[in-house]
């Protein structure tokens, strides 16, 4: 018989309210007949004798080998005893002097209430604050989210059918990603019709996609169409500061997902848990991260897909995610959630702008083509972004000067106004944003100049230049890539050619143009030296496209070196630009001095006017 693996039992809740029990009755007859005695005053019998004939003495009763009476001094009464003496005269004189007398002491008189108020009042007291500080101490250390006893528990949030009420007309420019979720749908709706053809849904989806572009929202939506439960849980609430602890979580999952068939469980950021195994974890492969994923796999395998228990998960961060949770059998549906088109883009501003008052002249196609880039969540702050706007200036709806200086604030940050610039430095940024308009203008395939400013922003620059295309472009060709080169260049070299003099204000100017300028050789293939073959690697592509290199030291000094001849000839070209329009380039820098912010419009209109004038 084993005896090392008992465990000591937890003591029953009425052990301790015999405890709390004997502890009231030892303070009782110690503790409280010692206070008790102490407070009542002995005297002799000659006292009390001389007390009863000059009527202080109100109350007496013998009992036993005492007498017990109340006093008064000093205006009030005042317990006291003394020893009875053989007096057969007692009684009359108590009577004569008007003395009541009882049987019970006076001390001794409500022994029931004492007993009520000195055992069963604690006593209930006690049972009472006990039940209430064990319900409390259960429900912080069970089942609550982060209690001390809540390891192992998945903590996930549980919107039993779609609480939230959101459907996929909710979800706008995403519609590839809808038509592919809503067959996942049907399966949850009608799951006998796949079942007599033997086909069976795929056991996960992942949603795969940049920041912000809707991907939770379309799990909910998924759930609000098929009106089954939704559990929703982020990757990394599976990490724990105890090992197994993680693996536990999942296991708790899968067991309520499976309690509560048909359902949807939605793991966000999924590869917080889902990253390759290198065999190189903290504990020699033993780390948490590897057994919380490993249970994950196990699990996937176990269930039965044919319950309806639907597996969605979204990360911005597909590379990164072990082969094993890619393949077959569990996640082997994904779902590219990209960002919107011009098309989307217009819808998604159109749903997000019926919570606001808008006015009826709001071109939401405008609005779309300025927005190029922007996200799903970027695209409901722009609306929120024009009402705020709005509220500020008084008016009771929001118009299409709102939204657009939206868009501006989302780019470029809020207008700074409490920096102001020296007239030196505010002629210099006009010839600098006039100077990239100019040279974007000038050339062919580049976008038209949509604004140009040279109000300083929070996010640090002190002017630009906007630039909208017509149409949505999805290839760029080598000579358009050389162009935006030479519009990021403009603006440095019209400082050169007026003032004969460089500044900071091409910081960012020169950070583009080199990561274009970079991209077109290493990655592009628009090399004739390195032609067709790949210099570098992206990683991260939803997150900004990190690049590593993959090329030896002596190829990467070749790449260097075709990546500053490539800006450098684009920077001549638009030197040459602004020197044959030279004129237009003070009478544009003279014009936006002056006005601090011209449009689209206005700058085309003074370029194509006919004469040239000058400072």
């Amino acid at each position: 018989m084993d005896l090392g693996n008992k465990k000591p039992g937890k003591r029953p809740m009425y052990v301790y309210y015999i405890i709390a029990v004997a502890v009231i009755f030892l303070l009782n007859f110690l503790v409280l007949p010692s206070i008790q005695e102490g407070s009542m005053i002995t005297t002799d019998y000659s006292t009390f004798l001389s007390n009863v004939e000059r009527g202080n003495v109100s109350e007496a009763t013998v009992d036993g080998d005492y007498i017990y009476y109340l006093a008064k001094q000093e205006g009030r009464e005042v317990p006291c005893k003394t020893v009875a003496m053989d007096d057969p005269n007692l009684v009359e004189r108590l009577r004569q002097a008007g003395v009541q007398m009882s049987e019970i002491a006076p001390e001794r008189q409500s022994i029931v209430l004492t007993l009520l108020l000195s055992y069963l009042v604690p006593i209930g007291i006690f049972i009472l604050l006990g039940r209430w500080i064990s319900k409390k101490m259960m429900r912080s250390m069970g089942d609550a989210p982060g209690g001390m006893m809540s390891f192992g528990k998945s903590n996930a949030k549980v919107y039993v059918k779609s609480t939230s009420g959101i459907k996929f007309h909710d979800v706008a420019g995403e519609d590839e990603a809808k038509e592919l979720l809503t067959e996942i749908v049907d399966y949850l709706h009608n799951p006998h019709k796949y079942a007599e053809i033997g086909a069976s849904m795929p056991k996960g989806a992942l949603l795969v996609g940049p920041p912000g572009t809707g991907k939770t929202l379309l799990a909910k939506a998924v759930a609000g169409e098929a009106e089954v439960p939704f559990f929703s849980i982020s990757g990394s609430e599976f990490v724990e500061m105890f090992v197994g602890m993680g693996a536990a979580k999942v296991r708790d999952l899968f067991k309520q997902a499976n309690e509560k068939a048909p359902c949807i469980v939605f793991i966000d950021e999924i590869d917080t848990i889902g990253k390759k195994r290198d065999g190189a974890g903290f504990s020699g492969g033993n780390d948490e991260r590897e057994q919380t994923l490993n249970q994950l796999l196990t699990e996937m395998d176990g269930f039965d897909g044919s319950k309806g228990v639907v597996i969605l998960a979204a990360t911005n961060r597909p590379d990164s995610l072990d082969p094993a949770l890619l393949r077959p059998g569990r996640f082997d549906r994904r779902i590219p959630v990209e960002l919107p088109d011009l098309q989307g883009r217009e819808e998604i501003l159109k749903v997000h702008a019926k919570k606001i008052k808008i006015a009826d002249s709001v071109r939401f196609d405008e609005i779309a083509k300025a927005a190029a880039g922007a996200s799903g969540a970027e695209l409901a702050n722009i609306v929120n972004e024009a009402a705020l706007r709005a509220v500020r200036d008084g008016r009771k709806f929001a118009t299409q000067a709102d939204f657009e200086e939206s868009i501006e604030v989302v780019i470029a940050g809020y207008q700074k106004k409490n920096r102001v610039l020296s007239n030196k430095e505010k002629l210099i940024v006009s010839y600098h944003e006039i100077g990239h308009a100019l040279v974007a203008a000038k050339q062919t395939d580049s976008a038209p100049v949509h604004k140009i400013t040279i109000i300083p922003r929070t996010s640090g620059a002190l002017g630009y230049t906007m630039q909208v295309d017509e149409k949505e472009h999805f290839l760029m060709s080598k000579e358009e890539l050389e162009n935006k080169i030479a519009t990021f260049t403009g603006g440095r070299a019209a400082e050169e050619l007026i003032f004969h003099t460089i500044t900071t204000g091409a910081s960012n100017d020169i950070e583009q143009a080199t990561k274009i300028a970079r991209a077109m050789i290493s990655r592009y293939g628009m090399s004739d030296e390195f032609d067709m073959v790949a210099m570098e690697n992206v990683t991260n592509q939803y997150l900004g496209g990190d690049a590593s290199l993959a090329c030896s030291f002596e190829t990467q000094t070749i790449l260097d070196k075709k990546v500053v001849d490539l800006v450098s000839t684009q920077h001549r070209k638009a030197l040459k630009i602004l020197q044959d329009n030279i004129g237009k380039l003070h009478e544009l820098a003279k014009y936006l001095y002056e006005h601090e912010t011209i449009t689209g419009e206005e700058f085309m209109k003074i370029l194509e006017a006919s004469g040239e004038e000058s400072l």
